[in-house]
């Protein structure tokens, strides 16, 4: 589906949680879904990140967000419940859960991986997403039309030298989306779905090619459609599938 147009107000009375919200695509994913009415949750490590995110929603008029920091490298199990039940509290519901927060790790050959550095890489970007969602499953099952997106890449369909443990982080990533999917598919209201955003011009992107110039790639406001869809109704049934981001953009 390409160059899908977001209605306004798209998102309106929508709880939708993005975590790594205070940079690149989670910073562009927070505000487009405030601009189109929901109520978003900034989760991240770094609370000045997260507390501009949260003054350029309210600068732009729109809902007031909140902010939930969290280490993800760090988090444990309790950690997760607690997460659940403050937004239980606060919110009731949830709509929508966009794992957006990944790390890099190394850009070196398997022969010479760090061990400590595959598995911060393997916690952050898989563990983490797995516990967060395994606690909020029961505040998704509340909403009516509740969306969870997945982030991959394009090393996460086919694997690449020097990509270590990013690559095989978002295959396992791929694969645990797949599984959620057929779980939920005939149980609940929850789709599930991937997304991957292409070459963005994020810090990740420049820390894995810097040597690339950045004005060649898309800003992370430029693949937000792909964001719209699926975490409107219009995507209502749409589940396990894998979305490439640059194709649904203008």
């Amino acid at each position: 589906m390409l160059d899908y147009t977001a209605p306004e107000q798209l998102l309106k009375n929508r709880v939708i949680l993005i975590t790594g919200a205070g940079d690149g695509i989670g910073r562009a994913a927070a505000l487009d879904c405030a601009r189109l009415g929901a109520t978003v949750i900034l989760l991240g490590r770094t609370i000045e990140k997260l507390e501009a995110v949260y003054d350029d929603i309210e600068r732009a008029g729109h809902g007031q967000p909140a902010i939930y920091p969290l280490d993800l490298s760090t988090a444990t199990d309790e950690n997760y419940i607690e997460l659940a039940q403050v937004l239980e509290g606060e919110f009731g519901s949830l709509d929508g859960l966009v794992h957006n927060a990944s790390i890099l790790g190394q850009r070196t050959p398997i022969s010479n991986y760090e061990s400590r550095t595959w598995q911060r890489v393997m916690q952050v970007n898989v563990t983490a997403p797995f516990m967060m969602t395994q606690a909020l499953l029961p505040l998704l099952e509340t909403s009516n039309d509740a969306s969870v997106i997945f982030t991959s890449s394009s090393v996460g369909a086919q694997g690449k030298a020097y990509w270590g443990a990013y690559s095989v982080s978002k295959f396992a990533t791929e694969g645990m989306a797949q599984v959620l999917s057929e779980e939920t598919e005939n149980t609940s209201k929850i789709r599930v779905n991937i997304i991957n955003p292409g070459a963005t011009r994020t810090n990740m992107r420049a820390q894995a090619y810097p040597g690339e110039d950045p004005g060649l790639n898309l800003a992370p406001e430029d693949i937000m459609p792909t964001y719209q869809y699926l975490l409107g109704p219009d995507s209502t049934g749409v589940t396990g599938q894998r979305f490439n981001a640059q194709e649904m953009s203008k």
